[in-house]
């Protein structure tokens, strides 16, 4: 397995390095089919945030599937230990997913909550100046490409990214949501082809929520 180690504000080290290169064994022990492990660690200089000043970010991939975990400690080595227990926990959902499949089993029926109508706008929007929100939607994106605006005066930063990702239904995308440990997921339903959203409610329920346009319902 490829290991890449970078850093973001922060020069890394050579123990660092020594340190993930001992412990990645646990990533290969559970998913032996992993190609590559990014691993990236960010340095926050704000001295209030002492004790998440270094943060850990693992993705790994393993054919078309990508786990991610991401930790923050006081020193990079604890933060890279608990990101490490965050994403080999993932991995084992992974492997217990593909050996339910192939036993039958199914997963939890999430929760429809239908489709979501967007509202009509009834005035034309003002011209945003180019330092608006408009303007991180403003240009068009290649695949994988991504730019930075900042909102005026303000310390808001928005950020937008192309991601290219075939339809799916939505076992499968609460399958990538639990792989990248987020509470959602964005995705195209293979079956309606509409954008939709799945996400955590509580416990084992999710929700769905579907976007259209008043003319597509209608039809």
């Amino acid at each position: 397995m490829e290991i890449v180690v970078t850093g973001r504000h922060t020069q890394v080290k050579q123990r660092f390095r020594d340190v993930v290169e001992s412990k990645m064994n646990r990533v290969t022990a559970i998913a032996p089919d992993a190609q590559r492990a990014q691993i990236v660690l960010t340095h926050e200089g704000n001295p209030r945030q002492a004790d998440t000043a270094k943060r850990v970010e693992i993705t790994v991939i393993a054919g078309s599937t990508v786990v991610r975990a991401e930790a923050s400690s006081t020193d990079e080595f604890s933060a890279l230990d608990m990101a490490l227990d965050k994403l080999t926990l993932r991995l084992r959902r992974t492997r217990d997913r593909r050996k339910d499949h192939r036993r039958g089993y199914t997963n939890p029926v999430p929760v429809d909550m239908g489709v979501v109508e967007p509202e009509v706008e009834e005035e034309a929007p003002e011209e945003e100046p180019n330092n608006s929100p408009a303007a991180a939607v403003a240009s068009d994106l290649g695949p994988g490409e991504s730019v930075e605006v900042q909102v005026g005066d303000t310390p808001i930063v928005i950020r937008r990214k192309l991601h290219i990702a075939e339809p799916m239904t939505i076992d499968e995308a609460l399958y990538e949501m639990e792989l990248i440990g987020h509470d959602f997921f964005l995705f195209v339903n293979k079956e309606t082809g509409r954008p939709s959203v799945v996400y955590h409610r509580h416990g084992w329920s999710y929700g769905v929520f579907e976007i259209d346009t008043p003319e597509n319902v209608q039809k």
